[in-house]
């Protein structure tokens, strides 16, 4: 399986490259497991992005933390170090090969007490939610971010962060839709529409950080049912 996004970062190669080369690695199994998936071609985030969460998840130490694409659980063991006595992560996937790798490393690092995983279609699981999250990250099918968005925003906590991940493609969301392939027409559609939306709500408050395939930053500042507004939009 090849991890597509690490040949795409939207910056210098020199710099993704010094980025990736000199900023500390993480230690024992934590550090395995990245290591392992990079020599593999298995998608888990970039280095530079992990140690930006790292630092990041550092600061803001969140009680419960909800992620949308497990793969195999290296996002989630690197955001279990941060959460407190009596915190939590829960994880969704619909693929049971990731599960099951997931369901393994998590056994592995000693964090399958404090990281739940949920297997099936987030389409279908986010609207079951009832837990309320002071930390969401999204690294899922790109063309579903503006359909999950919503139920992120039902159970994120006023305040709280949802972090998506490879929002830029390559720097592809910038051209014009014709010059994209059929084939993924849709995902860079619904990604457009994504950002823009998000970008323009006064309820919220939006950073662009330009780090592997690109991440954006979302602070719910308010209760606002999105559900509406975005079926309407698509």
């Amino acid at each position: 399986m090849l991890n597509e996004m690490m040949f795409r970062p939207v910056v210098k190669p020199e710099v993704v490259e010094y980025m990736r080369k000199s900023q500390r690695f993480f230690p024992g199994k934590l550090g395995e497991l990245e290591q392992m998936a990079n020599d593999l071609g298995i998608p888990i985030i970039p280095h530079e992005t992990a140690v930006y969460l790292d630092f990041l998840l550092g600061l803001y130490r969140p009680t419960h933390i909800l992620e949308i694409g497990t793969a195999i659980g290296f996002s989630a063991s690197l955001m279990a170090q941060y959460v407190p006595k009596g915190g939590s992560v829960t994880t969704i996937d619909r693929y049971e090969l990731m599960y099951s790798r997931a369901k393994e490393n998590f056994k592995k690092l000693g964090i399958d007490d404090v990281v739940t995983q949920i297997e099936g279609d987030a389409a279908h699981v986010l609207p079951t939610l009832e837990q309320q999250y002071d930390f969401i990250f999204m690294d899922s099918a790109k063309a579903k971010y503006i359909e999950f968005f919503p139920h992120c925003m039902r159970v994120l906590k006023t305040g709280g962060v949802l972090v998506v991940d490879d929002i830029f493609q390559g720097g592809t969301i910038l051209q014009d839709e014709s010059e994209i392939p059929r084939k993924v027409r849709k995902i860079h559609r619904r990604l457009n529409l994504f950002l823009d939306f998000v970008q323009k709500d006064e309820a919220l408050k939006s950073t662009l950080v330009p780090l592997g395939d690109g991440i954006i930053m979302i602070q719910k500042l308010e209760e606002k049912d999105y559900l509406p507004i975005v079926e309407a939009l698509l």
